[in-house]
């Protein structure tokens, strides 16, 4: 993470840790979907011992959200955490910190310092009139010094607000004061809806700007519809191009099939196919091929039926009830499919 590496996506269960198989089961969905990171919440001693069980049985990195409690961040880096996230403003003490951070270095566990606009020292509240962008920096700068002078050696920083353009703001200039990985994300986002809209353009200005190292999209939502969004933002900046580019025209009066249930089911059963495509569905059979010419594959509609066509040549035409069987399936067989490849 970090150091010109691709950006890293990642999510959070929102299952209770204290429930292994549950858990094990999202994380293994999660992982399907992409996600490289994962984040549980270690809330009590109860679990620490489901962390313990869940890391023997997964590959993927997991990272211990701590509050409050630092006897919890040692112990979950003694189960295995590959990373903690900890906000050190409400840890309690510089002594604790130092205890996070001297075993932190032992075992060689990144820690995530995790600035939230709803958590910020009272102190920096006064002096910046409430939880502004500067007092998210300020936040974030005390407390990445006070984990270097105790001599952390690893370290990543967050600092979030559900307000985008603090986010942004925040982000910017404290991309100019510190060279330490940035974990992007807009805490509270909402619902997949909202959420994803407000993570879009927080992150997207970021990443456009080259600033971020690993994002994590927070939605009221599966946790695996937060590491599709991810991808999908990361697509759009050219910065991954995991798993399948979707384009649909907007509908028109011109549209004789339903177009909009079609592209929806598309979608959903594109989800499990990691394959690197741009899949367009046009609602028009005449300038259908033109418009997306630059797809690999795709179907221009027409009177009940479509025109599937490859890279711009058309191949054939579908009844409308067959349009989205036989794209999925040619897509599955790509680039085995017949036509020009």
């Amino acid at each position: 993470m970090g150091g010109g590496s691709p950006v890293v996506v990642q999510s959070m269960t929102n299952t209770k840790t204290t429930d292994v198989a549950a858990t094990l089961n999202q994380i293994e969905r999660l992982q399907e979907a992409g996600c490289q990171i994962v984040r549980l919440a270690i809330p009590n001693a109860e679990a620490i011992k489901g962390f313990r069980e869940i890391k023997k049985k997964t590959t993927l990195p997991l990272v211990a959200d701590i509050h409050f409690n630092y006897k919890l961040a040692l112990l979950a880096m003694e189960a295995g955490a590959d990373k903690i996230r900890i906000n050190p403003g409400n840890i309690g003490s510089k002594e604790r910190v130092k205890e996070i951070v001297k075993m932190a270095n032992k075992y060689k566990v990144p820690i995530r310092v995790g600035v939230n606009s709803g958590s910020l020292e009272k102190d920096i509240l006064q002096e910046e009139g409430g939880p502004t962008a500067e007092a998210l920096v300020k936040s974030a700068l005390r407390n990445i010094d006070l984990c270097r002078d105790l001599g952390a050696e690893l370290l990543v920083l967050s600092l979030k607000s559900s307000d985008v353009v603090k986010t942004i703001q925040a982000y910017k200039s404290v991309a100019q004061k510190t060279d330490v990985p940035l974990h992007l994300g807009v805490t509270e986002a909402g619902t997949i809806r909202a959420g994803t809209i407000k993570s879009a353009v927080a992150m997207g200005t970021l990443l456009y700007d080259d600033i971020g190292d690993t994002i994590r999209v927070s939605l009221t939502s599966d946790p695996v519809d937060e590491v599709i969004v991810a991808y999908e933002i990361l697509k759009c900046l050219n910065l991954r191009d995991k798993g399948i580019e979707l384009i649909s025209c907007p509908t028109c009066g011109r549209i004789e099939v339903d177009l909009i249930a079609i592209t929806n089911e598309v979608e959903s059963r594109l989800a499990h196919i990691n394959k690197s495509l741009k899949v367009a569905i046009m609602g028009c059979e005449v300038n259908g091929p033109g418009e997306a010419k630059d797809a690999d594959i795709g179907v221009a509609c027409g009177k009940k039926s479509a025109l599937l066509f490859k890279r711009g040549k058309i191949i054939r035409k579908i009844p409308e009830n067959q349009i989205v069987d036989v794209l999925i399936e040619e897509i599955e067989n790509w680039p085995n499919s017949t036509g020009e490849q």
